[in-house]
């Protein structure tokens, strides 16, 4: 959960998951469904179909517990190498370089290195190993990740407190917020597309289920057009699903890893409730119930100002 995921954004979903599942076993004997449900607005759902898998294969064929082995953890759905490392250090002391954002930065500052990211991942995964001690490996990890995390932040360090600041290049010889260096970031593409929030008569919204691989795979959403980078792309009422008094209630933009996503949202209400094999009606109400990712709620807050506002109050 912590990839690409801030601390305070996972508490509430980690404190959920483990009081649903609280073993390997048990996440393994949950739907997919379910798992994505309990995972919607965490982003990047690949991961929750990656850990699902995951949960899978090390209750089928490791008996329910992680392989005290770097190239068997590596071999498990969603395990990078960061992850194996973590897990091979922490959980078994194996004297494995663990290597996050927080490490990188002060590894960059450290050693000074002027290689910018993601360049010079290799040379801060060597130095990290050169560090790293055999034994208590697993401390000396959390302990570097908590020390660029809370001492030797990307704004305003606190060098004078640093237990490394006697042998940090980037303090000795120029301002350590210089690194890492990072390359240019590149602008990010624009897709555009529509979306339809159809609401019938007492109140209930209409759903789909996304194809499982891909963006967005088995997630929940309201009726989209295809997402496309061409300006004369489907945006307009003639792409809705069904027939439909449909107006205009905006537009929203979300950003995702590698794009930017402008969707037209259109909305239709009092809408008969058709019998449909690929979608559902749910009430308001329940729609925190689903699996929708955030780009969705966003569609349906467009034509809903309100959908969702009963959590926002109880959060």
């Amino acid at each position: 959960m912590l990839q690409q995921t801030t601390v305070e954004a996972v508490k509430p979903y980690f404190l959920g998951f483990i009081h649903k599942w609280p073993t390997i076993l048990d996440l393994a004997a949950a739907s997919q469904d379910d798992v994505m449900r309990a995972w919607a607005g965490l982003g990047y759902y690949s991961r929750a179909r990656n850990l699902k898998k995951c949960a899978d294969i090390v209750a089928e064929n490791f008996d329910g517990h992680f392989p005290a082995d770097l190239a068997q953890l590596k071999s498990l759905p969603g395990i990078g190498d960061y992850t194996a490392a973590a897990i091979a250090s922490i959980a078994f002391d194996m004297p494995v370089a663990v290597v996050d954002g927080n490490v990188e930065r002060v590894i960059t500052r450290l050693y000074a290195l002027s290689t910018p990211l993601p360049a010079a991942k290799p040379d801060i995964r060597r130095l990290m190993q050169a560090l790293t001690p055999d034994k208590r490996s697993g401390d000396f990890a959390q302990a570097m990740m908590d020390l660029g995390a809370t001492i030797c932040t990307p704004r305003r360090p606190a060098c004078v407190i640093c237990p490394l600041n006697d042998n940090c290049e980037a303090l000795k010889t120029t301002d350590p917020e210089f690194f890492p260096v990072k390359a240019p970031k590149k602008r990010k593409p624009v897709r555009m597309g529509a979306a339809f929030v159809a609401i019938s008569g007492n109140g209930e919204v209409y759903l789909r289920g996304r194809a499982q691989t891909g963006l967005l795979g088995g997630m929940t959403e309201v009726p989209t057009t295809e997402w496309t980078s061409r300006a004369d792309g489907e945006t307009g009422i003639d792409a809705a699903p069904f027939e439909a008094e449909w107006t205009s209630s905006g537009a929203i933009t979300h950003i995702f890893t590698h794009f930017e996503l402008r969707l037209t949202i259109y909305k239709a209400q009092n809408v008969q409730k058709l019998a449909s094999n690929d979608g559902w009606w749910i009430s308001v109400e329940n729609l925190d119930n689903e699996a929708l990712p955030t780009v969705m709620k966003k569609a349906i807050a467009a034509a809903i100002p309100d959908a969702f506002e009963k959590r926002r109050k109880e959060a």
